[in-house]
């Protein structure tokens, strides 16, 4: 990936770092608590840097003084830049299902299905910052864009399931392929997650009722009379 400088800044260890690790050198899983310890340090200095700096601006410098360690110590656990971003990628991503089961919630179904979309969408627009940042990256990264398909095939696989027990609940119309159903609507509140924190226009309360509309009327669950 190309580095672009904005503002003066002191060199970037990068370039001076006969020690530095290889991607098979670099300890992926360190052996005693201090070391997972130190790893999830950097880990979380670089994703406030990040979040910051964007990721063509953030340097490994910056991420390491933001740790309080020394640039040794980043190539201990991380061989680059490039390395570091894609484990805070595939942690966020991992982090922002935690919130969506997907299956459980409140018994009316439509409630079921606002609960799902609010647990999304509130946790999408907390991290708003650092998915920005996913998001621009994914689209030349090839380990970034395959952490969010990732996400999106088990957000799609909880959907899936949750319109499957709708279904046999009989609040759900037996027509509706579950399979295409979960992806198709998953991906419209995934997209309107980007969507809403890329603009920052949308009142989050209309916004979920809209999703929750759409979504009951299209898996034949609409809400009932006002």
């Amino acid at each position: 990936m190309a580095e672009r400088e904005k503002r003066a800044r002191r060199p970037n260890a990068a370039s001076k770092r006969p020690h530095a690790r290889s991607s098979s050198q670099a300890d992926p899983t360190p052996r005693s608590p201090k070391g997972a310890r130190t790893r999830a340090r950097l880990l979380e200095a670089a994703k406030r840097v990040f979040e910051r700096d964007g990721f063509l601006d953030a340097r490994i410098a910056d991420i390491a003084d933001e740790a309080s360690m020394s640039h040794g110590s980043f190539y201990h656990y991380f061989n680059s830049k490039e390395h570091i971003f894609r484990e805070v990628a595939e942690q966020q991503e991992v982090s922002l299902l935690s919130f969506v089961t997907g299956e459980d919630g409140p018994l009316d179904p439509i409630e079921r299905i606002r609960a799902a979309n609010r647990a999304y969408l509130t946790a999408y627009i907390e991290s708003a910052e650092i998915m920005k940042v996913i998001e621009e990256v994914s689209r030349y990264d090839d380990e970034v864009r395959a952490a969010r398909a990732a996400r999106d095939d088990e957000f799609a696989s909880r959907l899936e399931r949750s319109i499957r027990r709708l279904q046999k609940e009989g609040v759900a119309d037996a027509r509706v392929d579950p399979w295409y159903a979960a992806n198709i609507l998953g991906g419209m509140v995934a997209k309107f997650a980007e969507m809403y924190v890329r603009q920052g226009t949308y009142e989050l309360e209309k916004a979920l009722d809209q999703l929750t509309l759409l979504w009951g009327n299209a898996i034949g669950s609409p809400s009932p009379p006002s």
